[in-house]
């Protein structure tokens, strides 16, 4: 631990992609699938039991982590922008060296640009899911059903996997145990440590689809299933009800992604090995942690349709090791943009980040200093329904016309790559309606496009709308029973006042307030 701040040198950020909290051993008491290197970090970590997602899906909630700041109110997906710096660069202001490992595609390709260039380092292995790695495959490989995907990268790359340690995810996890053998031990030269402090970053996009994985996982949890394994997921809701899978199919999805999640679990364990290897528990904080769930039938849904945010998609683990800490639960109420906050309070360099920012160190609950972080969440896909969550209840509030007004905000007009959507559809561009304005905080003007329902708005924004909706998540966990339906009209009012005053508080584009209904008081 550092004399400096009674913090630790070092933080390792382990985040794996579509993490399914109520799939691990960690949170629950009969797991579906094994993950027991998971499970023993668990047991000696700070287990956050009320810790939710923040801006969705992948990049967004990469921004939350990285940039500190809430993204889904202003725009749908992207880069880190004009206005803001990511955390490795205040890091780097203070002397700390900052690596990436990782194998996620969305972090190279156009909309999550900028996010690796400020690491002291960094490593992509390639192959997972859309990377451009390869320009053939290799013709031994034959192929799963794809439910309607065109021919893929990933079909490029898949057949020049050998074996287990050949797959992406294994590598990166291989590649961060490496790094920390190779760079966090004793410089014998000097009798110090190679570096004073760092900030290790694995990105790891498992167990994010596709489910594919070698034996004995692919049929570890299905070994009944006869033919080609189903690693790729629709994207729908009603599966089950509309036909688009069979129960069959259903269960040997759920299986190939509990066999995805016990592969990447055994890979893990090299980073815990290597940190032992290297005597690094009392000087180093570890935190796991994911950028949302993957429906695999709950609510008949599958992958991450249109739909409000259910327990399955927003409620996430968080597992943090802080040297000293006895093992514990922790019921405070935690987002995304929080970790950003605690990497900043651990290296000391709050008052070094320039953009405002939306998130709350968890450092004084690590150290038993105090009990609570949050009062409230605010959740959602831009586009889509904003949630509100004051850790017992959950209130989905949905546009009350026709989804407009709707504005995006950015100077990087860049969006997730669709590959099978035309340019204009995936992102339309600006035009004559848009105006230079300011974020909240900030001086550096930004390009605001407003668009209205009867433009073609980018994706994430389509699919239709069911009403608000309002679940107590005491009483029902399962969100089965809807009170916006009910009679719950006087503390629907007042969870409504509570979103109002939350987005108020963000400075939350004036659309928004129109597109929702609500009445902006300031």
């Amino acid at each position: 631990m550092s004399e400096r701040s009674n913090a630790p040198d070092n933080v390792v950020l382990v985040l794996l992609d579509s993490l399914n909290r109520h799939m691990l051993g960690a949170y629950d008491d009969t797991p579906e699938f094994v993950t027991p290197n998971l499970d023993r970090f668990a047991a000696r970590a700070t287990r956050f039991t009320n810790h939710y997602t923040g801006s969705l899906p992948c990049m967004p909630a990469r921004h939350d982590i990285l940039c500190g700041a809430l993204d889904f109110l202003w725009k749908p997906w992207g880069s880190v922008e004009l206005w803001e710096d990511p955390i490795t660069v205040p890091l780097h202001d203070a002397g700390v060296t900052t690596m990436l490992i990782s194998d996620h595609p969305h972090l190279f390709e156009s909309g999550g640009e900028n996010y690796h260039v400020d690491f002291t380092a960094w490593g992509y292995e390639r192959g997972h899911e859309s990377d451009a790695w390869k320009t053939r495959p290799d013709p031994s490989w034959v192929g799963a059903p794809t439910f309607g995907r065109e021919m893929s990268n990933y079909d490029n790359s898949r057949g020049w996997f050998r074996g287990e340690s050949d797959f992406p995810g294994p590598r990166t996890m291989r590649a961060a145990a490496q790094w920390i053998d190779e760079n966090g031990g004793i410089n014998p030269a000097t009798d110090e440590r190679w570096h004073d402090r760092f900030l290790l970053f694995v990105d790891e996009f498992d167990p994010h689809e596709p489910f594919d994985t070698p034996e004995p996982y692919a049929s570890m949890y299905d070994p009944e299933w006869d033919g080609p394994h189903l690693i790729w997921p629709p994207y729908t809701k009603a599966a089950l009800r509309n036909g688009v899978l069979t129960p069959d199919q259903a269960n040997q999805i759920r299986a190939q992604y509990g066999g995805k999640l016990t592969m990447i679990d055994r890979w893990f364990g090299e980073i815990v090995a290597a940190l032992e290897r290297q005597g690094l528990w009392d000087s180093t904080m570890v935190i796991v942690v994911t950028d949302h769930g993957h429906y695999l039938g709950e609510h008949d849904a599958f992958g991450k349709p249109p739909l409000p945010i259910y327990q399955t998609l927003g409620h996430i683990p968080l597992l943090v090791w802080w040297p000293g800490a006895e093992p514990a639960d922790c019921d405070a109420l935690t987002t995304a943009v929080d970790v950003f906050a605690t990497l900043a309070d651990v290296f000391g360099v709050g008052d070094a980040v320039r953009q405002r920012t939306h998130g709350r160190s968890l450092v004084p609950v690590l150290r038993g200093e105090s009990t609570r972080v949050r009062d409230a969440v605010l959740t959602g896909v831009w586009g889509r329904e904003v949630h509100y969550i004051d850790g017992h209840h959950k209130y989905a509030r949905a546009p009350v016309g026709d989804n407009g007004p709707i504005s995006m905000w950015s100077n990087r007009w860049t969006t997730m790559p669709t590959h099978v959507l035309p340019k204009d559809m995936a992102l339309p561009l600006p035009d004559e309606r848009a105006v230079l304005d300011h974020m909240p905080g900030s001086t550096v003007p930004v390009i605001r496009q407003r668009w209205n329902a009867s433009d073609p708005l980018p994706f994430w924004a389509w699919g239709g709308f069911r009403g608000h909706h309002l679940w107590d998540l005491d009483d029902d966990p399962g969100e089965e029973r809807d009170l916006a339906k009910d009679d719950a009209t006087k503390f629907e009012a007042e969870l409504i006042e509570a979103l109002r005053a939350e987005l108020e508080s963000l400075d939350a584009p004036s659309e928004q307030f129109e597109r929702l209904g609500l009445l902006r008081r300031r």
